[in-house]
Parts: C-alpha cells; structure tokens; sequence
C-alpha cells in the first residue's frame, strides 16, 4: 500500500489542521437581525402610529366634550411615549400595555358607573342643558299660518360654513337661522342637527327660492339675498332650478344630507321685524315661514311660550324647564342628584316591595343553586370514584355533556321543553297536561332552580372528582381500620378536606349565580311580572336582570343612572359576602 500514514491523535492533541487546498464547508448561518437603523426606523413608525391613534382618541373626546375622557387619553399617551421613546423604563415596557388596558376595561368602567349613580343620566337626560334648550326651542317652531309657500331648491358649494345651515353652530348667524336667540343669547345650533358624513363637513347649503310671484332669491344662514337673474336656471313653470357656482342638489344628494337640510334655517327676522321667523324645508321641495313658540330669557334662564305666556323655569336639581303647574319640556339635561337613586330603592313605594323580593330571590337563587350543584356534583364524583364501578369513563364522559354544551343553547332548549303549551316535558312527559312552568311564580322559580342545576353540577362533578383523586387512600383505610362508618369518613375526613379545594370555587360560583343573567333572560325573561311594581320586575328577576331592564328594556325609558346606582349596590352586596367568606375559609388552611 502507498501512501503516507497518518499518526493517531490522542485525546489531549489540538485538532489536526485541514491540508492546503481544502476549504471547510461552511456551517448554516444564523438568522440575519434587524441592524440598528432598522430598528430604529420601526420604533419610530410604530411610535408615529400610536400617537396618530391617541390624537385621534384625544380630538374625537374634546368634540364630545369629554372631558375626563381627554384627561385620561393625553395623560395615557403623555406616558406611552416616556416609556417606549426613551431606555429608562425597561420593565415598564412589558407591564404599559396590560396596565392600560385594566384600566380601561375595569377600572375605568367601575368608576365611571359610579359617577353615573349620582347624576339623573337617561334617554330624556342625555344632553347638556345648552343643547337641551336649543332643541326646544328648535322643536317648538311651527309653521305661520296662512304662510307663502316658496318652491325650493337646495344648493351645495365647497365653502367653510357646517352642514348644519352653512354657518358655524356657535356664530350668530347660525343661531339666527335656528330660529333661536343669537351668541349674545347663548344659544347653539341644535345638538341633533349633525351632520350625514364626511362629504357634508366642508360644504355650505343654501336655498334657491321661488316665491308664489315667481320672484326668484337665495336663501342663506345669513338670509335671503338677491340673486343676478341671468344666473338663474328656470323651469317652464318658472320655477328655479340653478345658480352658477352653486351645484344642485338631486333626490340621492337630498337623502345624504338628509339631516343637514331639515335642519337649515334661512332666517327672515330684521330690525324692524324680530319675530318674522324662518325658511325651513322637509322635503328639499317646498318651504314655508316657522316661528319658534318659545323664547328665552338669559337673565332668568327661562322659556316663555308665546301662546299662553306660560313660563318654564330651568329645574337643575330635575334637569328640567318645569312650569309653575308641573308641566316639562322634553329633552332635559344631565344634573347630580346625589344619593336620590340609592334613596329610591327604599323610598319609592311602588318599587321598594318588589325590589326587596328581587332581592330576597337573588339571594335564595345564588345559595339554592350552589348548594344543589355542590352536593350533586359531591354525590356523582363519590360514586364514580369507586374502583368497582365498571364503565366508569363512559359514565363521566356523558355527564360532562351538559357542561360541554354552549349553555345559551341549553337554555333555550329548555325553555321550549318547559313551554306550557306544546312543551316535550307537558306534552310527552305528562301527557298532554297544561301545568304552567314559566308562567306560575313559584313553578318558574322552581323552573330555573332545576335547569341551573342541570347547568351547573357537571362543573362541581368535575372539581370534586379531581379533588378527590388528590385524597391520600391511607387517610380514609385507617378510618376504616379505626370502625368509622362510611358516613363518618366522609363527614369528618372527606368533606372537610374537599372544602380546602373547593370552598374558593364554591365562593365565586354563589357570585356568578348572584349575577347570572343569561339563565334568566333566556329561560324565562325575568316574569311573570309583578303587575304592583312601578317598573318592569318579574318573579324570576334577578338584580342583575333588574339593571338590564332599567338600561334597555324598560317601558319607562331608559334609566341609566338608576340601573347604575343598583349595579353599585349589587357590587358592594357580592364583594362584601366574597371577602367574609375568604375570610371564613382561611380556617381550613389548618387542616392540611
């Protein structure tokens, strides 16, 4: 054999070099980083985008006039740019993004409720007191009788005048074309008068009118002016159709602005005739002269109607205009009225009863409920833990069926088997027999008892299964040993030691089945109702449900801030029973 011979290297000799000519293959690479400028410039455009967004949050809660909102929103931004623009605060960029969102999701909203349980906030209460008393007096405005009626045509240009009339709401022409008293008056354009969109935010609006003797002019937030008539386009009928430099407004331009002409006033008053009114349309085709009923007086802060002389003085602990006889002007505004929701739980005595018994029913509901899916879940998992028990995986996997199942379905499935009338349980079950389970007080009380706990024990089974498993055999084979009886061992051993896992869960079930809405709403919707009750309560109406109703559902209107001030009740009530329960179960860290 030719050739060299390479000596053997031993363990301690330095890797042999490759020989010349020989190039290594190279290894894979690692994954190429972002350089330096690159990061740079996606911190920047990511810092760019976060406070275009912020600003934008900023402006939209200034035009609200939200001013706690614009507080929180500046302060919020102020922060994220210290935190992310500068390489102090580490830590704080990891722990910014879920503490601004708690915030807004939690913290935020409960302080916000609170606020609203001390004002009258509603849907007649939802305005400011200057907005309110523009839209009376834009709303009191009818038509003079035996009026002209003036052939119109709408008219749009590009100009700096709001939608609402062409004129700045807070000018004093466009409080002249309100109808209402000027700047000097404080009056405003009508809050309800918005605009349709985006395309109407630059755009000034004017009427080409034809009076009945065919005299053609321009109506105006400033007025009627006279128009040059060979910029007139006309009409066989003689009615005018055009003006240059204006663009005519057809039936689909019509139902775009559809808000920003019913609001546009032309303004007929002069020196020598204050009380001439305005041009208003609510077609785009036809205008007449309106006169408002009421006018106000700054110094008193009073609406008087001119047909009566009867005068509306401003109510702020109602946030009402009221009259000397009881009567009010509708919108209202927002006022603090301090304690007088909290008062009225006890005070109103068409609504104290039946709160109490809501009251009384959530508390009976919450405990009933997680005492039955406790005990039952207990029962099953006893049973099911036995090692004689055959089949015992398919036994628990079918009662985790009823937890596994969306429960909004369940619900509803069980309100049709419950119905009265062609329910499975009346018709199959009882043979045809009419027994009314959601319409009787106590059965719908029962009702619900029963679905919840066809809701809720697959959970406890679950809980005390596992916990069970974690029970060391030997324990309960010396009690055995010892002569207890099987109802002793689970009296003094199980049960005691089950309690140290499950009484944190029992405590937050007793809060969620306090507070559990959906059963109710979908089961049986809260009723039957009480017919003496000064609101809408049912037999089967939690608190929770009580609040919901006020907010969204109620006949009277809705009524945020008393649903608000019963939201705090219904908080103090759950977190005071859930802080004396934890308290209570500390106990049973001591028997481990």
């Amino acid at each position: 054999m030719s050739g060299t011979l390479t000596p053997a290297r031993t363990q301690g000799d330095p890797p042999a070099a490759p020989p010349p000519g020989d190039v290594p293959t190279p290894s894979a690479r690692p994954p190429r980083r972002p350089g330096p400028l690159t990061g740079l410039l996606l911190k920047v455009a990511f810092m760019a985008l976060l406070n275009a967004v912020g600003v934008f949050a900023v402006l939209v809660a200034f035009g609200a006039r939200e001013w706690g909102f614009v507080a929180f929103l500046a302060l919020s931004l102020l922060a994220a740019d210290v935190v992310y623009a500068t390489g102090r605060f580490v830590p704080a960029k990891y722990l910014f993004p879920g503490l601004f969102f708690l915030l807004v999701f939690q913290v935020l909203v409960v302080v916000y409720t609170v606020f609203v349980a001390f004002t009258n906030f509603g849907d007649a209460h939802t305005i400011d007191q200057e907005q309110a008393r523009t839209q009376i007096l834009a709303v009191s405005e009818q038509r003079v009788p035996d009026s002209p009626a003036y052939a119109v045509t709408v008219l749009a240009r590009e100009g700096t005048a709001a939608p609402a009339g062409g004129a700045d709401p807070d000018s004093a022409d466009a409080a002249d074309a309100a109808g209402a008293p000027d700047e000097g008056e404080g009056a405003d354009a009508p809050a309800d008068e918005a605009t349709d969109g985006p395309a109407d935010a630059a755009e000034e609006l004017a009427f080409l009118l034809t009076d009945p003797d065919g005299e053609v002019s321009l109506g105006t937030a400033a007025g009627v002016e006279e128009v040059d008539h060979d910029a007139v386009t006309t009409e066989d009928d003689g009615r005018a159709t055009g003006l240059d430099g204006w663009q005519s407004l057809a039936l689909g331009d019509l139902a775009e602005r559809q808000q920003a002409v019913i609001g546009f006033r032309v303004p007929l008053a002069t020196d020598d005739d204050p009380d001439a009114g305005s041009l208003r349309t609510q077609d785009g085709r036809t205008a007449y002269v309106n006169r408002p009923l009421l006018t106000w007086d700054e110094a008193g802060d009073t609406l008087t109607d001119t047909r009566d002389d009867a005068v509306y003085t401003a109510d702020q602990s109602r946030g009402f205009y009221v009259s000397q006889d009881g009567r009010e002007l509708t919108p209202g505004w927002r006022v603090g009225v301090g304690t007088a929701n909290f008062e009225r739980v006890v005070t109103d005595d068409r609504l104290a009863g039946p709160l109490l018994s809501v009251t009384l029913w959530s508390f009976a509901f919450a405990l009933v409920s997680v005492v039955s899916t406790f005990f039952l879940g207990v029962l099953l998992a006893l049973v099911f833990d036995n090692p004689r028990m055959r089949g015992r995986k398919v036994y628990r996997s079918l009662l985790i069926i009823p937890y596994a199942a969306p429960s909004f379905m369940s619900m509803l499935l069980w309100a049709g088997f419950l119905n009265p009338s062609f329910g499975f349980v009346n018709v199959v079950l009882l043979g045809g027999a009419e027994v009314p389970w959601l319409t009787d007080p106590w059965l719908a009380k029962l009702s619900v008892l029963v679905v919840n706990l066809w809701l809720g024990f697959p959970y406890m089974f679950l809980v005390c299964t596992g916990a069970l498993q974690s029970i060391p055999g030997e324990v309960k084979e010396a009690a055995r040993v010892d002569g207890a009886s099987p109802t002793r061992i689970f009296r003094s051993i199980i049960l005691p030691l089950l309690m140290v896992s499950v009484a944190p869960l029992l405590i937050a079930s007793f809060a969620f089945n306090f507070n559990n809405f959906s059963l109710i709403y979908f089961v049986t919707g809260g009723g039957p109702n009480i017919p003496e009750a000064s609101i809408s309560i049912g037999s089967t109406d939690l608190l929770i449900h009580v609040v919901y109703t006020l907010g969204f559902e109620s006949g009277g209107g809705q009524q945020w801030g008393f649903a608000c001030a019963l939201s705090v009740l219904i908080f103090v009530v759950v977190a005071g029973i859930s802080a004396v329960s934890f308290r209570q179960t500390r106990a049973l860290e001591d028997i481990n």
